[in-house]
Parts: C-alpha cells; sequence; structure tokens
C-alpha cells in the first residue's frame, strides 16, 4: 500500500516522551501533565493552557534500577516507567495526575510523589480514588474526586481555567480526535483492510502522547488520505485478529503479530482505541463534568470491574468487537505480574472459543519483548491453527449444502 504521509512523523513522535511537538507547546507556556490510566479523562487533561501526556517508556531495555526500588515480581510496565523516571526521561512534566487503580503504576506514582525524582521545582503528583462499581453513587464519588484532585489543582497550581465553558471547548477537540481515530480505524472493517494494524496502532499512541491541537491536522489529513487508498494486490496476511489486554504501548509488538501472518484489525487493550475513542456526549441541562466521569466510568472494560454481570459483559463485548472487525481469531496478552489481566486473559483463554466459538491464543509478556522469538513460534502456530479451522469450517458448510 502507498505509505501515509506522517506515518514517519509519527513514529519519530512515539521515540521519546518529550517529542517534538509536546515542547513546541511548552514553549509556548503550556503545562504537560502526565497520566498512565484510562480512569484518568485526557479531556480535562486537555483543557486550555496546559495537555495530557499518556506515559509510556521506549527505548527501555531492562529495568535494573527500578527493580532496586520496586520488587522484581512487579508488573514489568510500572517498572520500565519508574526507570525512566529514573533517567530523566520524565523530566519535562510539570504534573502526574495520578489514580488509584492498578497496584504497580500507583506504586510508581507514589515514588513520583514522594522522592526528588522529576528535576522540576513545581512538579506536583495527586491522586484519585476510582470506584470499584458502576453505579450512581459511584459517578458522584467520581466527580467529586476528579473536581478536587484534578480540576481545582489545575486551577490552583497553573491557574488554568476548569469553566463548564473551558471545559465544553476540551470536549469539542476530543470528540474531533475521536471521529477522525474512528474514521480512519473503521478501514479495518473492510473485507481487504487498506491500513494494517501496525500503522492504525501508530495513529493511536500519538493521539494519546502529543497536544491534541498539534496532532490533528496530521489525523485531519491522514483521514483524508484514507478515503483513495488501495490495498496491496496480494494481501500479506493470512488470517485477521483482535488482539486484547494489559497495557500495549509497543507498535512493534503489533508489528510482530502482522509478521507471523495475521493483520490485526481491533485493539482491544490499554491505549488502544475500544474503547478509547469514543465520543463523550453532554445532554442537555447535563453539566460537563457529569457527562466525563459517566462516559469514562461506563465505557471502560477494565477488569478491575469484578461483578458477574460485567466480566460476562466483557467477554460479550470481545465477542461483539470480534464479528464487527471480521476478526478470525482473538490474542489475548498480559504482561507479566499483572494482577488483574493475568486473570481475565485467563478466563478469555476459556470462555471465548467455548462460548462464542473465537480461537483464542493467550500470551504473558514482558512489557519490552525481549523474547520475541518464543512469541513469534506461537503466533505462528496460532495462525496456522486458525487457518486449519477456517478449511473445516468451509468444507463442512460445503457438505451440509
Amino acid at each position: 500500500m502507498r505509505d501515509l504521509k506522517h506515518l514517519i512523523k509519527m513514529e519519530d513522535m512515539l521515540q521519546q516522551a518529550n517529542n517534538e511537538l509536546v515542547r513546541e507547546a511548552q514553549a509556548e507556556g503550556r503545562k504537560a501533565i502526565g497520566y498512565t490510566c484510562y480512569y484518568m479523562p485526557e479531556v480535562l487533561l486537555d483543557l486550555p493552557g496546559c495537555f495530557a501526556v499518556r506515559l509510556r517508556a521506549p527505548n527501555c531495555q531492562t529495568p535494573t534500577m527500578a527493580t532496586y526500588y520496586m520488587s522484581g515480581r512487579t508488573c514489568h510496565y510500572g517498572r520500565s516507567l519508574m526507570e525512566r523516571a529514573l533517567e530523566g526521561g520524565f523530566n519535562f512534566l510539570d504534573a502526574q495526575m495520578a489514580t488509584e487503580t492498578c497496584t504497580v503504576t500507583c506504586r510508581f506514582q507514589e515514588h513520583l510523589q514522594r522522592m526528588d525524582i522529576i528535576q522540576n521545582p513545581n512538579f506536583f503528583v495527586e491522586f484519585s480514588d476510582v470506584p470499584f462499581k458502576k453505579t450512581e453513587n459511584s459517578v458522584l464519588h467520581y466527580k467529586k474526586q476528579l473536581q478536587a484532585h484534578v480540576l481545582d489543582k489545575l486551577h490552583e497550581k497553573f491557574g488554568i481555567d476548569t469553566s463548564d465553558e473551558a471545559l465544553l471547548k476540551a470536549i469539542e477537540q476530543h470528540n474531533e480526535v475521536c471521529r477522525l481515530v474512528t474514521e480512519i480505524g473503521n478501514y479495518r472493517k473492510l473485507p481487504v483492510p487498506t491500513i494494517t494494524g501496525y500503522e492504525f496502532a501508530v495513529i493511536m499512541l500519538t493521539t494519546l502522547t502529543c497536544p491534541k491541537d498539534k496532532i490533528l491536522p496530521m489525523l485531519r489529513e491522514t483521514a483524508e488520505e484514507m478515503k483513495t487508498r488501495q490495498p496491496d494486490l496480494k494481501p500479506t496476511w493470512k488470517i485477521k485478529v483482535a488482539v486484547a489486554g494489559a497495557e500495549n504501548d509497543d507498535p512493534d509488538f503489533i508489528k510482530l503479530i502482522e509478521s507471523c501472518g495475521a493483520i490485526v484489525v481491533a485493539d482491544r487493550y490499554c491505549y488502544g482505541s475500544l474503547p478509547g475513542r469514543e465520543e463523550i456526549i453532554v445532554n442537555e441541562g447535563q453539566t460537563p463534568l457529569d457527562a466525563i466521569a459517566r462516559h469514562y466510568l461506563n465505557t471502560s472494560c477494565c477488569p478491575r470491574f469484578m461483578p458477574q454481570d460485567l466480566m460476562r459483559g466483557r467477554k460479550q463485548y470481545l465477542a461483539d468487537v470480534c464479528r464487527e472487525y471480521n476478526a478470525d481469531g482473538l490474542i489475548v496478552e498480559s504482561n507479566k505480574f499483572c494482577e488483574y489481566w493475568s486473570y481475565e486473559r485467563t478466563i478469555d483463554a476459556l470462555i471465548m472459543p467455548r462460548d462464542f466459538d473465537i480461537p483464542t491464543c493467550s500470551i504473558e509478556k514482558e512489557y519490552i519483548n525481549s523474547a520475541s522469538g518464543q512469541l513469534r513460534t506461537r503466533f505462528q502456530a496460532f495462525v496456522e491453527s486458525v487457518e486449519l479451522k477456517k478449511l473445516h469450517d468451509h468444507a463442512a458448510k460445503k457438505a451440509e449444502s
């Protein structure tokens, strides 16, 4: 397929947290606000005068120093973030908006709060508590947390306008990003997709790690470019897969899957777009903060929600995603020592084939994909097994007719 005009620049943006667009925005006097989790609404951090940066640990090799402060039996993701912080990779941050969600990222952010790691005299960390249920009381609690620990702190520390008018402006910008990313992502639903999973992962990640206003012109051009993009005459893939799981901010992991003959057509993982790029709807008479709190609480598919109905709902959502994007199989990944996703991955590996007839590959991996040879073997074997299943299913249908 013809190369996407902005892909190389977007790839460059992902090589470091303090990328070119982040530096441009800070030079304009705006504040860089870090976060790690979907439960910290990025739209609140994109108010005029500041911008959201979802933290990653690009180019981290081995979290040796971080392991000294954090147990070696904790998630590689949290330790890798800590390693980058110790190396000075997050010194550009003006604040870190933390959430009481997964344990290891919580510990990482506590280290930022208690230790003199970030070399910025005005840097601070603020924690918000996130409920474990989706009830009216949960929404009320969540709203109060976001008001007290995000909006009030941004106004108090940096003079950020947190009025309803400012929130509506941030929502409008956020929704345009969501519309464009969704439009681009919908080309993955075609019988022969005109965008690869790797390309889409790069695009999606730039929307999380760059100032929205600075990435929007590239998204608009890419969406227009996709309207006339033609697929390869001979596809390089054999099957289509959806990928679900824990923190996955490495496009090379998606590239590895695709090099084994499986094009990734859906991204139901942390840092993915499903969920993550749905528009926020503010109903008549509703406050923007109420709309934001309900949106993030209700759209989340995080495994920290453990009521039976929500657990079953997540399996149904995965099955619906596989059908909508015409995926032949599902790859569920979790980072080693990831508490929530280890349970979720194990259950998915049982339920998805049994209840929904979706071939499922279960992968436990490190945040840094050092064991790419072993992963390649697993993915190649999975592709072959799904191909055989498709042949058998086709033969059975033909026999019935």
